[in-house]
Formats: structure tokens, C-alpha cells, sequence
């Protein structure tokens, strides 16, 4: 093997064992990993390289096919689950691609070994091992979004909170969660499914208010070719999807009579029927729900299916509003400032007591999701090192936000913006369009005489979702 090795340095930090029976090989081998930035060990023997991977830790395997002993199969059989192995060989042909790969080798390089091979190879893993590494940062930053220490919360009425879904993540019970639009309430879901026995399996979440009446049906429970106009091939459901884990049933309260009785059969009997098909598949999904309506009421109206209540409502966990645990208002708006400022690579900004104080007397109707937006606002308006009163909406420094109410227009007055006097015009009609229809976005849609989806688009853009 020359000695000449390409210009290249390795990013990460990995430790490799070399098992060849040439003493030349091994030196040759160690010399350019070693110049590449790895460190090294070196074996003679396939019964020498397993004892050492028995007795230490490696990121890599380099490994001879042909040994004495022990072969280069042999430690690939052993070991390749734990450690990703490249193997050597003097052959090159289909056969023994084939057997390497069937032994779960990494790759394999041909001998002799040229240094702008191996590193070619090396690359390959490298990229490999990045992306592995990512990936496992990546779920590890999941599951800390939403383990119950990272929900930002230090109120007594919400840590209570905290304490209940710890007892009831691990087992496999419905859990009806009630609150106010903003409060959190799919982040809570979120939560529970990622303290439970089936975290790492799908969470899959539908807002059974945002989907078209006509589509929610194919939507959860799936279709079979030719069931409709529409349905050119078969169509998994929500159920079959979450398969193993959990469906988040988001605003359950707006689900259609015909759906509620479907959704019942499927919690009842642990089984769907496609629509279109004769042949009922078998489920294994835990069902979470959330609504901001009373259901009791709903079913008193004859809105909603008392029986599925009850099966929905196994567990209630209700989530408090901002306004009354006003003292969880400046742990979050640390939180937000840091969450955005990062993400939007803005230095952080020092908020100023006179804002926290405005910030801290509002009642913020949509909850901590307005307060997030509100926050984000500000970052981007405010020039200065601090948070500016300036950069917040309007209405949140007005005299009556306090107590929660909307500025009319007429309030607005000192103001000659049309944007702003619209904003407030429009937040004001939505919000009294949504208590006259106890949240059904729906109805409020019709209400306004707006499309739904501008609705959602306002809730969003207002903060009020």
C-alpha cells in the first residue's frame, strides 16, 4: 500500500480495529487512518480481533475475509450488528459481494488497498455515520420537546396537571383532554404518547374541525378503490397509520353524528371497515381526544353520542387558561424569547419591566399560542437590545385589555391606520363569531361569510387558534 495519502482530514471523532495477518498490511493501514485523524488498533488473527471487540468499544471494523482462525465472515457474523464493518479481500466478484452483505458488512474494499479507495469508502461511512448520528439527535430533541420537564409550566393549577399524565401515560386508556384554544392541549398529547410504552411508534394528529364533512370519513378510516368518484386506488386511514401508536383526535366535539357512531365501533371492537370495502381490519391505536366545547352540553343538545363520550372520557385532563395562572406568563415569555431568538438568529433581547408588566396584566384570550406569536413580533420589530412597547399589537397596551376585551374600532380612534383598525375590527368579529357558535369554526366560518380555510389562515395570523 503507498503511503501517499490524500489531503483530508476526518470530522469525526472514531475509533478503528484493524484485523489483518500481514504485520505490513496493519502497519500500512494504521499509518493512513492515523493520518486521516482516527485512532487505531490493529489485530493478526480473526480470534484476536473478536477478544478485542468483546473487550472494547470501536465505531469502525476494518477486517480481512481470509484468517487464520477465526475468518473475516466469521467476525462480520459476530459483530457487524454492533459494529459497522468494512471487509478486505483480494477477490472482487459477485459471490462475495453477496456474502458480505448477507453478513451485514458495511462494504467491502479490494486488496491491494489504494489510499484514494479507502478513502472514498471511509467518506461513505462517514456521511453514514452523520446521518445515524443526526437522526438520534434529532429524536432525542423530540422526546425532550415533549417530556413533561420541557412543557414550561410553574403554576400549582398546571403542574397538578403534570402529575396526573405521568400516571396515566403508560397505560393504554383514552384520555379526553379539555381546554381553551392555545392552551396546549396537543403538546399534552404529544407528551403522554412519548412517556408511554409507545413512544418511538406513529402520533398522528387530525383536527376533525378542519376537514370537509365529505373527506373526514376516507380521512380516518381509509377507502377502497372505487368507493367514490375520486378513489382511483386503495387508501390507508389515520387508524391504520397510527397502527402501533396513538391518533390525536384535535376538536372531536365537531365529528359528525354518522362518524361519531363509526368511532365508536372502532373503539368498542378494536376494528375499521374502508369505506367501500366488506372486510373489517383489526386495530391496535390508542385514541386521545381534545375539545374546547362541553361535550356534556353537546349531548344534552343532541350534538354528540353520549356513549362515545364515555368512551372517549375514560381519563379528563383539563388545561387550565393563561389568565388564571398569570404566574406562568413570565417562564414562558423567557422561554419564547430564547426558543425565537435562537431559531430566528436574532441576539437575545432584554424585556424591559414596564413590558413584562403589560405583558403579565393581559389576559391573552388565545392563550400561551398568542403570547408565542406576540413574542415573535416583537423579536423581529424591536431595533433595539431590548424588547420595545412599540413592537407590541395594539391592543394588548390598550386600557381594557386587562380584562380581556377586544378594542372596538371605535376605541381605535387615535389610530389613522387602516391595517391596524382592521386587524382589531376583524379579531373582534372572529372571536365574538366563535362565542356565539361555542368554537365551531365551521359555523363561525358561515357566520362571517368567509371561506374556512381564510378563517384558519385569520386564527393563525390573529393568534387566536
Amino acid at each position: 500500500m503507498s503511503r501517499t495519502t490524500p489531503q483530508y482530514e476526518s470530522s469525526l471523532n472514531l475509533s478503528v480495529l484493524v484485523i489483518d495477518d500481514d504485520p505490513e498490511v496493519n502497519r500500512s493501514l494504521e499509518l493512513v487512518l492515523q493520518t486521516l485523524g482516527y485512532s487505531t488498533t490493529s489485530a493478526a488473527s480473526g480470534d484476536q480481533g473478536l477478544a478485542l471487540l468483546d473487550s472494547r468499544v470501536f465505531d469502525l471494523v476494518l477486517c480481512d475475509l481470509k484468517l487464520p482462525g477465526a475468518s473475516g465472515l466469521d467476525v462480520l457474523a459476530s459483530h457487524s450488528k454492533k459494529v459497522p464493518t468494512i471487509l478486505m479481500t483480494a477477490f472482487s466478484n459477485q459471490e462475495i459481494a453477496s456474502q458480505a452483505a448477507a453478513c451485514g458488512a458495511f462494504d467491502y474494499i479490494r486488496k491491494p488497498i489504494f489510499p484514494d479507495d479507502l478513502l472514498f469508502t471511509l467518506r461513505r461511512f462517514e456521511e453514514h455515520e452523520k446521518l445515524k448520528r443526526e437522526n438520534k439527535s434529532l429524536k432525542a430533541t423530540l422526546s425532550e420537546r415533549y417530556s413533561f420537564n420541557n412543557i414550561i409550566a410553574k403554576s400549582a393549577s398546571f403542574t397538578g396537571v403534570f402529575e396526573v399524565i405521568k400516571r396515566l401515560s403508560p397505560f393504554n386508556t383514552t384520555v379526553l383532554i379539555t381546554g381553551e384554544s392555545g392552551t396546549g392541549k396537543e403538546l399534552i398529547a404529544h407528551a403522554i404518547h412519548e412517556n408511554s410504552p409507545r413512544r418511538g411508534k406513529p402520533f398522528i394528529a387530525i383536527n376533525c374541525g378542519a376537514i370537509p364533512e365529505t373527506l373526514m370519513e376516507s380521512e380516518l378510516f381509509g377507502h377502497k378503490k372505487g368507493a367514490f368518484t375520486d378513489a382511483s386506488r386503495d387508501k390507508k386511514g389515520l387508524f391504520e397509520e397510527a397502527t402501533g401508536g396513538t391518533l390525536f383526535l384535535d376538536e372531536v366535539g365537531d365529528l359528525p353524528l354518522h362518524l361519531q357512531v363509526k368511532l365508536l365501533r372502532a373503539l368498542q371492537e378494536q376494528a375499521i371497515r374502508r369505506v367501500g370495502d366488506e372486510v373489517d381490519i383489526t386495530i391496535d391505536v390508542r385514541i386521545i381526544s381534545a375539545t374546547l366545547r362541553n361535550l356534556d352540553e353537546e349531548v344534552r343538545l343532541g350534538r354528540f353520542r353520549e356513549d362515545l363520550l364515555y368512551r372517549l372520557n375514560v381519563i379528563s385532563v383539563h388545561l387550565p387558561p393563561l389568565r388564571e395562572r398569570p404566574e406562568d406568563i413570565t417562564v414562558l415569555v423567557e422561554h419564547f424569547l430564547r426558543k425565537h431568538s435562537k431559531r430566528l438568529a436574532i441576539p437575545e433581547k432584554r424585556i424591559p419591566p414596564e413590558v413584562l408588566k403589560i405583558l403579565v396584566e393581559y389576559s391573552w384570550p388565545g392563550n400561551a399560542r398568542e403570547l408565542e406569536n406576540c413574542l415573535e413580533r416583537a423579536l423581529v420589530l424591536s431595533s433595539g437590545d431590548e424588547l420595545e412597547m412599540a413592537s407590541l399589537p395594539r391592543h394588548i397596551g390598550e386600557p381594557n385589555a386587562s380584562r380581556g376585551d377586544t378594542p372596538s374600532p371605535a376605541a381605535q380612534m387615535s389610530t389613522l391606520s387602516i391595517k391596524e383598525r382592521t386587524t382589531a375590527l376583524e379579531t373582534d368579529l372572529i372571536r365574538r363569531a366563535l362565542a356565539e357558535t361555542k368554537g365551531n369554526r365551521t359555523h363561525a366560518a358561515k357566520i362571517l361569510e368567509i371561506s374556512h380555510r381564510t378563517l384558519l389562515y385569520k386564527l393563525k395570523e390573529y393568534g387566536l387558534e
